[in-house]
């Protein structure tokens, strides 16, 4: 028996869903014919490729591995059949594209807003996630683009500059900091801190700071709600870091630069080996143009 396509999906839904029952449900097949399917594939590699635990199945650390090339080869088939379709004069009209919150808020909208109004007829998705999760979508072929930080970058990615802004630490107009010049790290990690959870880049980024470092943050608040830090930080109750894009925009917030300035690089990010529809070089091409014409970089 040779492995087929159909076997392969049926295993990359079972995976994803953890669930024979739902998962035959959603590949619209008999739950027996799905169960099947699986052992034969299982006889077939010599592997087990699921735990079976109550009525839930995980993957062994066979099954990961083997997920893993299940989601190159389902991609490249996908990428063939969306070339050929081209080839045929259909086009895949929309770009999924995955943005942290802060460029999401601050960067991208008007950027988004103008894309739409000179190609109407193409579809956009955004989806706001930090920079470790739109790594990982980015090469399990979930997203299409992705904006992160030039840090921890998969190989299956290749990118490119998109911007260069600053962290700065950001306080409320009455505390004490608001009147610095500069901050030391040692005084703003002896601060009640609020950041974003574990995975969104400036939270990757402070981490390793207090890391290299020796420093101990004390943080008070975690959140991936932006609105929810600047509301905190206003109120005084606690401090945290941002880019500058966001601290130029926002009122009753002081941004205080490091004294070791913080400069990121942002990059937009695709897969190596991906096949890149009009859709998405044309989207490309046009963060290209707003960004140099308005000198972000």
């Amino acid at each position: 028996m040779h492995m087929n396509l159909r076997h392969l999906h049926y295993f990359a839904t079972v995976a994803k869903i953890g669930n024979i029952t739902r998962a035959a449900e959603q590949l619209h097949i008999a739950q027996p014919a799905l169960s099947m399917a699986i052992k034969k594939l299982e006889q077939h590699l010599e592997l087990d490729l699921f735990q079976r635990v109550d009525r839930k199945i995980i993957l062994t650390s066979e099954g990961k591995t083997f997920l893993a090339h299940c989601h190159l080869i389902l991609q490249q088939i996908e990428d063939a059949e969306l070339a050929m379709a081209e080839l045929r004069g259909l086009k895949k009209g929309e770009v999924r594209i995955g943005v942290p919150g802060m460029l999401g808020s601050y960067f991208f909208p008007d950027i988004l807003m103008g894309f739409k109004s000179k190609y109407s007829e193409l579809k956009l998705t955004v989806i706001e996630a930090g920079t470790q999760s739109i790594r990982d979508m980015l090469v399990n072929g979930e997203l299409d683009i992705g904006v992160i930080n030039n840090e921890n970058v998969p190989e299956q990615l290749m990118v490119e500059p998109l911007l260069s802004p600053q962290m700065v630490a950001a306080v409320g107009i009455s505390h004490p900091f608001a009147t610095l010049n500069s901050i030391r790290f040692d005084q703003f990690f002896s601060q009640k801190l609020i950041m974003f959870k574990k995975g969104y880049f400036h939270r990757e980024f402070m981490d390793r700071v207090s890391l290299e470092n020796h420093y101990t943050p004390n943080i008070s608040f975690e959140t991936n709600l932006l609105p929810m830090i600047l509301k905190i930080v206003r109120s005084g109750s606690a401090i945290t870091a941002l880019l500058d894009i966001v601290s130029k925009e926002e009122n009753n917030l002081v941004a205080v630069p490091f004294s070791e300035p913080i400069t990121l690089n942002i990059v937009i990010a695709r897969r190596k080996h991906g096949y890149l529809s009009i859709a998405e070089q044309t989207f490309l091409e046009y963060i290209k143009q707003a960004k140099d014409s308005t000198h972000c970089s």
